[in-house]
């Protein structure tokens, strides 16, 4: 009995050392899957981009630059997200439109949207255009067959003032030209 108890033993480590070589063999190439995805998709947290001219670029989400040189005032730029993707510009690739707020240190936050148009060599971004002050943004959404982006969000009735809450339904048309810049479409 002695004998087949050393036997059912030295089976049972047999069994584990090939089940982790198996397991970690399988785990390696998940991981390394994960990894080449990772690098080919879009980060809209660090990325840049222009407003009104002026460059930004988002680290961890986040852009902080003085108003002017050893100020306290501050020009703060955060991701937002409400991403969508599909082709805005008709190659055939994924894009990404994404939102981002920026709070120049008054009253108002201004939300803008941007697109980070997928190439061979990664992702270009355009633009950002403004969606508004003070608003709600409630869905972007992309429609690959008119190459339209569409910004669902609620705004305030005209006349209304800025600190009443937005409660009117609205919806911004973009389109990416061909040079890559983002525009407002009349609609």
């Amino acid at each position: 009995m002695n004998k087949k108890t050393l036997i059912s033993f030295v089976v049972v480590i047999a069994v584990v050392i090939v089940g982790i070589f198996f397991l970690t063999r399988d785990t390696n190439k998940v991981v390394s899957t994960i990894s080449s995805e990772e690098t080919a998709t879009f980060n809209g947290k660090n990325t840049s981009f222009t407003i009104e001219g002026s460059e930004v670029v988002l680290v961890q989400g986040v852009s902080e630059v003085s108003v002017v040189p050893d100020s306290a005032s501050k020009t703060t730029t955060r991701y937002f997200g409400n991403e969508a993707r599909g082709d805005l510009n008709g190659d055939g690739l994924e894009d990404v439109a994404f939102l981002v707020t920026q709070d120049t240190g008054g009253s108002g936050l201004f939300y803008y949207a941007v697109v980070a148009l997928k190439t061979g060599a990664g992702y270009k971004t355009t633009n950002a255009f403004l969606v508004g002050d003070r608003i709600a943004p409630q869905s972007t959404e992309i429609y690959s067959d008119s190459k339209e982006l569409h910004i669902n969000f609620a705004e305030r009735k005209v006349g209304e003032p800025m600190t009443t809450p937005p409660s009117v339904g609205a919806v911004l048309l973009l389109k990416v030209t061909l040079e890559g810049v983002l525009e407002g479409l009349m609609e």
